[in-house]
Order: structure tokens, then C-alpha cells, then sequence
């Protein structure tokens, strides 16, 4: 297998991008493997890497169907959803508090009072 070349930041040539630059070009790798890659020196650490594709070899980004639209609302509802109360908190439960924010932080003053 031959070795990846290796770009200075900001130097690769034309003909390659990241992913997300081929997202904003309305592609995607398409089962083509990593082409290149850029690297970034850093003092402490080590590089910064990021992988290149080749452009020529991407394909257009698939169209998002009535089903997908559906799948992913579905799946936002979800998260949406307080798995301690089952309603709807109205916003993204965060994952580090696992429960809407009055589940995972109950008022001890409503405690003592109730």
C-alpha cells in the first residue's frame, strides 16, 4: 500500500477538498478512500490532520426523500422527549443530564412543601 501524501496546511492543491468542503460544494466522497492528507504542526501535540478527497471522484449528495424528512423528525421528537415524565421538554435533552432539566434538578423547596 503506498503512503498517503502528506500537505502542509493550507497548501494542498487544487483537486482536493475535506469532507465538509464537498459538502458545500453539494458532493460527497462516495466510497472513494482518503487521497491525501493536510497536517498542521502544533507546539505541544502532535499535528492537526486532516483527510483530502479527490473532487474528481465525488459524487452529488443523495436528495432527501419524504421518508428521510419523516426518519428525522421522528428522531428529533425523540430527543426532544424527558425519559423520567414522558413530555415533550420543549427542547434537546442534553445528554450529560440524561432527563429534562425539572427531572434532573428537582426544587427541594416544592419537596418539603408537597
Amino acid at each position: 500500500m503506498a503512503a498517503l501524501p502528506v500537505f502542509r496546511w493550507r497548501l494542498a492543491p487544487d483537486g482536493y477538498a475535506t469532507r465538509r468542503q464537498l459538502r458545500a460544494r453539494g458532493l460527497r466522497p462516495g466510497g472513494q478512500s482518503v487521497a491525501a492528507q493536510l497536517e498542521r504542526p502544533r507546539r505541544r501535540r502532535g499535528p492537526l490532520v486532516a483527510y483530502l478527497y479527490r473532487v474528481d471522484l465525488a459524487k452529488p449528495v443523495r436528495p432527501m426523500t419524504q421518508a428521510r424528512w419523516a426518519a428525522l423528525a421522528k428522531a428529533n421528537r425523540a430527543r426532544r422527549v424527558c425519559p423520567a415524565c414522558d413530555r415533550d421538554a420543549g427542547y434537546v435533552i442534553p445528554a450529560s443530564l440524561g432527563a429534562c432539566v425539572p427531572c434532573a434538578f428537582p426544587d427541594p423547596q416544592a419537596l418539603r412543601s408537597a
